[in-house]
């Protein structure tokens, strides 16, 4: 499928975001992109312009994906999901579904996909695989329109559960660090007191609040809606 200014804007999204020791160029591929890596990710956007995304990651890749999880357990999907939800905004204001881990190069083969190859700075050379694989496949065009969904259709996902979550700050420790915690150890976040904690929704950010008690539970309360350009940012 040809190339569109939404489909390059969210492949250079997702290249910004995707964990990499250097800063990564989303090109269109020479001929049909045949995806190298083990691991793969596949995700399905609902919005003015509904998508299917597929990455496949290089080996380069995956290890660089893993490091940005850091210690523990983790799943793969959660570290890639920031780098999608930048990619899939560019399509306009809608729902990023859950996040899925699938080696399936199925949708590099479709005909109605926008196929992309992330480079970095270890696969200039002409013998160097790309750092990952990005196909995009546009399931409404623009010119059947781009506006709000209808009201029928948001209406089969209205009992759909979401997952809300508040953050009041965050920090980045060493493996040794996390090792080394005891109880009694205080961990210092990056916001001071008194600072508006973040309210995501399905991971991404939606507003700002106030933590308060409510009979004795915690409990948040809204003190601003944030609009798509600052939910992106």
């Amino acid at each position: 499928m040809t190339m569109t200014p939404a489909t390059q804007a969210a492949a250079t999204a997702l290249a910004n975001l995707l964990p990499s020791p250097t800063s990564l160029v989303a090109t269109a591929p020479e001929g049909a992109a045949a995806p190298a890596g083990n691991v793969g990710i596949l995700v399905d956007y609902v919005g003015p312009l509904s998508a299917e995304i597929s990455v496949v990651l290089s080996a380069r890749a995956e290890s660089s994906a893993r490091a940005a999880g850091g210690a523990g357990t983790f799943a793969l999907a959660d570290v890639m999901r920031p780098a999608l939800e930048a990619a899939t905004a560019q399509l306009g204001s809608g729902v990023l579904g859950e996040v899925y881990e699938n080696a399936s190069a199925a949708l590099f083969q479709d005909s109605d996909s926008t196929l992309f190859e992330l480079h970095d700075g270890g696969s200039t050379g002409a013998n160097q695989e790309p750092f990952a694989w990005l196909a995009i496949k546009i399931r409404r065009s623009a010119a059947q329109g781009a506006g709000e969904l209808s009201a029928a259709k948001l209406g089969r996902i209205h009992d759909v559960e979401m997952a809300l979550s508040v953050v009041i700050g965050r920090t980045r420790m060493s493996v040794a660090h996390v090792l080394g915690l005891e109880p009694g150890h205080v961990v210092d976040l990056d916001r001071s007191a008194g600072s508006p904690a973040d309210v995501l929704l399905n991971g991404r950010l939606i507003a700002h609040g106030e933590v308060v008690v409510v009979d004795q539970d915690y409990a948040v309360r809204i003190t601003k809606i944030l609009d798509t350009a600052e939910t992106v940012g």
